[in-house]
């Protein structure tokens, strides 16, 4: 059966099954959807209660609230939280995006189990806003993990603050250096020769410390001594120290990972850089940016290489391209920079976007240009095509969300207290008057992009 077929027989039934079900289709002209009558109590979606004892949440410092967790009816959770707005997003959207870590009634950060998530103390809820799907970022990370790559694990979640409803969002684990996140040495402070100094870090590529997002500095950063072009009239690129962070990132390790970084970079940008044995493949793992590549390249991620981007490299190990993050903007939902077309390539951004202040590093381009690289992307491609990334297991996923977040009553009521379909939401380059009408939109994107990206990719 064609996929065509698939998605028509596909709609078919759920029309058949709302009609027969507790959820009706709204066909009143309003903007949302679906009327929601008595939703299943199976069906909703777990429940994340904050009560702030009359505080107020900032993005400066962590209070100390309750959170109570409750799914099926069943508590999942009770305890002490400390909790803070992620400080760049709480300024773009009203929908305010939540840090937390769990707490013991000392105060002192502890790991617990949310949500069946493996053992940690530090959580994201991220409240989807301008991504009127809700999933462009859930869609990204379960892929990511279905191709051996980790990323965030995600569940969907309602969210009240002090009794009142604040929408669906969407519980995130916090990237960080753990055995079950990112499993990597750690690197302590005492570390600072020999095999201890070489891991592990996390670097990134994004914007500076909040509030001033352009400002980079000897103490949270170092710079590439190569421009985003070729010709060196193009923008700086810089790195990030996340882990250890810049606040205890001793002198001997800052050195040893910005000589690193040095060291892959001039090799790739050398005459030898093809060559296995002092060429690029000498420091890293080649096969994680063959992934991170593609899985940037399938969503035309508008701020993929050059923003959110991290970079691990473990003790004696070799830079690893990911984990993946931050996709709100990816599967044609930006109006910039060619990030609502389907047939441009994302690593490209430079060309379409000269002067934007962050930019993506030559590393791409100059990969390209080797055959062997060529080669694994193409059988990586088109290995993942049959399997994790075929139109039908992708979209198949996007309806399976559908479902659940329809069924939940969870789409009603993000977009009563939230009413922005039909509205332009900075950057949407498509504004669905219907929740259905975005998720059409983005499959049939997802479908036109998969097919430019079979032929790009084979044309390499």
């Amino acid at each position: 059966m064609s996929i065509l077929l698939k998605r028509l027989f596909f709609l078919f039934t759920l029309v058949v099954l709302y009609s027969c079900s507790t959820v009706e289709a709204d066909f009143t002209g309003s903007r949302y959807p679906y009327k929601t009558l008595n939703v299943d109590p199976k069906d909703k979606l777990p429940k994340v209660s904050i009560n702030t004892n009359n505080q107020t949440i900032a993005g400066e410092t962590m209070i100390s609230v309750q959170m109570k967790i409750t799914q099926n009816q069943v508590l999942e959770y009770s305890g002490t939280v400390g909790i803070e707005y992620i400080e760049y997003s709480s300024q773009l959207f009203p929908k305010k995006q939540f840090a937390f870590e769990t707490r013991n009634e000392s105060g002192q950060r502890v790991n617990v189990s949310l949500l069946g998530f493996p053992e940690d103390g530090d959580w994201i809820l991220y409240g989807p806003y301008s991504d009127k799907s809700l999933m462009r970022d859930v869609i990204m990370y379960d892929l990511s993990r279905e191709i051996g790559r980790y990323a965030s694990r995600v569940e969907f979640v309602e969210v009240f603050v002090n009794n009142s409803y604040n929408g669906v969002y969407v519980l995130l684990e916090k990237m960080k250096r753990a055995v079950n996140r990112i499993n990597i040495s750690e690197l302590k402070k005492d570390a600072n020769t020999g095999e201890n100094l070489t891991g592990g870090y996390i670097i990134k590529i994004d914007k500076a410390s909040f509030p001033n997002a352009t400002i980079y500095t000897d103490a949270n950063s170092f710079s590439s001594k190569y421009f985003s072009t070729s010709d060196y009239t193009g923008k700086k690129i810089y790195f990030l120290y996340d882990t250890p962070d810049k606040e205890i990132i001793t002198t001997q390790q800052k050195k040893y990972i910005s000589d690193y970084i040095n060291s892959f970079e001039d090799a790739l940008a050398g005459d030898n850089f093809k060559d296995t044995e002092v060429g690029y493949a000498k420091y890293i793992d080649v096969q994680s940016f063959v992934d991170f590549f593609l899985l940037n390249e399938l969503s035309n991620n508008v701020e993929g290489y050059r923003l959110n981007t991290r970079i691990t490299k473990d003790k004696g190990g070799k830079l690893t391209m990911g984990p993946i993050r931050g996709f709100s903007l990816a599967f044609g939902n930006a109006n910039y920079c060619g990030g609502d077309e389907t047939n441009v390539w994302a690593y490209k951004f430079n060309e379409r976007c000269f002067d934007d202040f962050w930019q993506v590093p030559f590393w791409w381009g100059r990969l390209l240009e080797d055959p062997a690289f060529v080669s694994k992307v193409k059988t990586r491609w088109f290995e993942l095509r049959a399997s994790s990334l075929s139109n039908y297991r992708i979209l198949d996923k996007i309806d399976n969300y559908h479902d659940v977040l329809v069924k939940s009553g969870g789409i009603q009521d993000n977009f009563e207290k939230w009413p922005v379909l039909g509205l332009y939401v900075w950057p949407n380059s498509f504004e669905g008057e219907t929740y259905d009408q975005e998720i059409d939109f983005m499959k049939d994107w997802i479908d036109d992009r998969l097919s430019w990206l079979d032929e790009a990719i084979s044309n390499l």
